[in-house]
């Protein structure tokens, strides 16, 4: 469950029509009109294929999908996106000709045989979702994710507060910390950090200027898997 202005919530249904389409009235987002936007979402898939170096015909988990515009712009690109998101509006929302390779996440599950997904990813990408777990949470996706390899795009802060304020203004976000706590806590959960940076120039770009270490963007391949409740207490994770 989440608390919104003091009421408890299921975590699923706060991801509404409220949130993807009026999010600052609302108070719950800074969504607005959540939309396919093609010259925005293409040029910022493709920086992120050639920051990986994800080659034609490779498959792509979009984790946090949303209304899967990233998963369109990798297939419009030539590779195998498909995605999945918690959000059973933003699923219903997604665009018909991409509408088979989007799953709505109920629990663990990643995949779905009879929507051809496959049983594992060559990449998984999670831009703007991690923040919006648990420690706990996220701990067990980092687990279960049928993937070796994650470019994760996070928004930063430092006690309570995000580096770039906007970031405050999503009632949804339960991680807030700076850049060598993420790469711990990945580490943590057996995964390697290959590559940890504060800017790729194409994505998050108008952020730059007034707030140039606002978001991390990490590397990270899997070393073991692990999945351990000791070192999520000892990280102050709330289950």
């Amino acid at each position: 469950m989440l608390e919104v202005f003091g009421v408890e919530v299921d975590e699923s249904s706060i991801y509404d029509a409220a949130y993807y389409e009026c999010g600052i009235e609302s108070g719950l987002s800074l969504y607005q009109n959540y939309r396919w936007v093609p010259e925005l979402t293409i040029p910022m898939v493709m920086t992120i294929i050639d920051f990986l170096g994800i080659k034609r015909g490779q498959t792509v988990l979009d984790f946090g999908c949303a209304k899967g515009y990233a998963v369109k712009a990798l297939r419009l690109l030539g590779r195998s996106g498909f995605g999945v998101d918690v959000s059973e509006y933003a699923i219903k929302c997604v665009d018909s000709d991409v509408k088979r390779f989007c799953l709505h996440k109920k629990g663990p599950t990643y995949n779905d045989r009879k929507l051809g997904f496959p049983r594992s990813f060559d990449f998984c990408i999670a831009k703007d979702v991690f923040e919006h777990l648990s420690v706990f949470e996220l701990s067990e996706e980092l687990y279960t994710v049928p993937t070796d390899r994650i470019f994760a795009v996070i928004p930063l802060g430092e006690e309570g507060r995000f580096r770039a304020p906007a970031n405050d203004l999503d009632v949804t976000h339960k991680i807030c910390e700076p850049e060598n706590y993420w790469a711990d806590f990945f580490t943590d959960q057996g995964w390697l950090v290959m590559d940890v940076r504060l800017q790729i120039q194409g994505i998050k770009d108008h952020y730059y200027d007034n707030f140039p270490t606002a978001h991390g963007f990490f590397t990270i391949e899997r070393r073991e898997k692990k999945f351990t409740g000791k070192c999520l207490r000892d990280m102050g994770g709330q289950e």
